[in-house]
């Protein structure tokens, strides 16, 4: 609930300034671009190789579906007021169906050495997802 709520911050600015200044409709997919290449070297270097934890256990939420949607909204409407109402909308209602395909793979079933059948998202703690 917190991660799409709290990112539509920057690509918004983002979007505001490069649809004002040149006209371009990517502000928001730029902008996450940028924020998810930072996300996965943060991740790779401190996480994987500082820490030495899993990198499949640290992805970081996917917002590129989120991004397009919400400058596809401006380019067609081409209005702040409906950008900010249908857009962040879609924003955040893209949100989890956009991380399915990445979050799938850890709902296979694992038999714990201890005994009960469990899915690895329960044995990594993500058992709600």
């Amino acid at each position: 609930t917190l991660t799409p709520i709290l990112l539509i911050t920057f690509p918004a600015a983002t979007q505001y300034f490069m649809w004002e200044k040149m006209r371009l409709p990517i502000g928001a997919t730029f902008c996450v671009m940028t924020l998810h290449f930072g996300q996965w070297t943060n991740r790779v270097f401190n996480f994987y190789y500082w820490a030495w934890f899993p990198a499949t256990f640290t992805a970081p939420g996917l917002m590129i579906p989120s991004a397009i949607f919400l400058d596809v909204t401006l380019m067609m409407t081409g209005s702040y007021m409906f950008t900010a109402l249908f857009g962040g909308m879609g924003w955040s209602l893209l949100f989890y169906p956009s991380n399915w395909t990445w979050l799938a793979p850890f709902h296979l079933a694992y038999k714990h050495p201890s005994g009960p059948l469990v899915s690895i998202a329960d044995l990594m703690g993500m058992g709600m997802c």
